[in-house]
């Protein structure tokens, strides 16, 4: 049996990752041209800074038991300092609780290492780049998968490792059930809304002078931020979570200088030049982000598969990504939980055929 995954992020990647090493039959499509998905490290003078996700927890097994096999190296993130915290009117106080994400692990080399692993270990007529699938046909042995430039390859079953609400915009034939295409347009990418900044300098300033370079605003552009410095050794750098909806955000420039203004605020004038200041806006990456996804997340979604989007074509499409993920959906775990609950429905289907 031929498993199409089509999406290489994360969850994509530890699936096939799996079917590799079982000797099972597989082909990993990717429309971006690297692997990664929503994870995206930036190699700048000999540090590693991520421009997707950043961390994970104890308590998440799957992805310490699979970092731990890789030989890749966590760290905590840096949380020593005082918080800093801007008000309504761009006021800011110190020393209002402490940060917000200690005790969260970070990766040595950034996340990219984590996926960059896995796809090394795949061998390459397994895995194809700028490979976008528009269309899914059932065929009488299984099915076929169209890409943008015409080419078809068939599979004798899918898997959608990829944001819902992407995999919605392709093409089923024959269609599939209108509550399965409801259920795919109204599941929330997790984050897929959000402009991430990072600015980098040549010393932790904010260390220095006591602060932890965790800070909440109310003022904005960016309404959270955070020490993104290397485990040891510079560059250092701060990031930010940008909270001003993405169609206020279009302009790029005007952007950058409200955030660099805001850095000064909080951190004081050391903060005014940063050597890089590198904007990764979500919402307007096609391939993880629709138009749905602009809308504000207010708390976090109650991630997992409806059951609209069981057994769809009798069992020959397969829903994953860390959305359909029940216990973890939304984070790293949950994208490798997400894979293991489609091994499992995979090895249910084979053994049923």
């Amino acid at each position: 049996m031929t498993v199409l995954i089509i999406g290489g992020g994360l969850s994509g990647l530890a699936l096939a990752d799996t079917l590799e090493a079982r000797g099972q039959d597989y082909v990993l499509l990717e429309a971006r041209s690297r692997f990664g998905g929503r994870i995206k490290t930036l190699h700048h003078q000999g540090a590693q800074f991520d421009l997707g996700p950043a961390w994970f927890w104890p308590g998440q097994p799957r992805i310490a038991a699979l970092i731990d096999r890789l030989g890749l190296e966590p760290f905590e993130q840096y949380a020593s300092g005082d918080l800093s915290f801007e008000n309504e009117q761009g006021q800011v106080q110190r020393g209002r609780g402490f940060s917000s994400m200690q005790g969260s692990l970070r990766l040595i080399g950034g996340l990219a290492s984590l996926t960059d692993a896995l796809t090394g270990s795949l061998p390459d007529h397994r895995k194809r780049l700028n490979a976008k699938v528009i269309k899914l046909v059932r065929t009488k042995s299984g099915v076929a998968a169209t890409l943008h430039n015409g080419e078809t390859i068939p599979a004798q079953t899918a898997v959608l490792s990829m944001p819902p609400r992407v995999a919605a915009n392709i093409l089923f034939d024959p269609v599939i059930p209108d509550a399965a295409v409801s259920s795919l347009q109204n599941i929330p990418t997790w984050m897929a809304g959000q402009g991430k900044a990072v600015a980098i300098y040549e010393t932790p300033f904010w260390r220095e002078n006591g602060l932890s370079g965790d800070a909440q605003s109310r003022f904005g552009p960016m309404v959270e931020i955070h020490d993104a410095s290397p485990a040891t050794g510079g560059p250092y750098a701060l990031f930010g979570f940008i909270g001003v909806p993405p169609k206020a955000r279009k302009d790029v420039q005007v952007l950058r200088h409200h955030i660099q203004n805001q850095l000064v605020r909080i951190f004081g004038p050391e903060a005014a030049n940063p050597s890089e200041l590198l904007i990764k806006d979500w919402a307007f990456d096609p391939l993880t982000a629709t138009q749905a996804d602009h809308a504000p997340l207010f708390s976090h979604p109650d991630y997992g598969l409806p059951p609209s989007l069981a057994s769809l074509w009798d069992g020959l499409l397969h829903v994953s990504g860390t959305e359909a993920a029940p216990q973890f959906g939304g984070y790293l775990e949950g994208a490798l939980e997400a894979a293991e609950n489609t091994l499992q429905t995979l090895q249910l289907r084979h053994v049923e055929a």
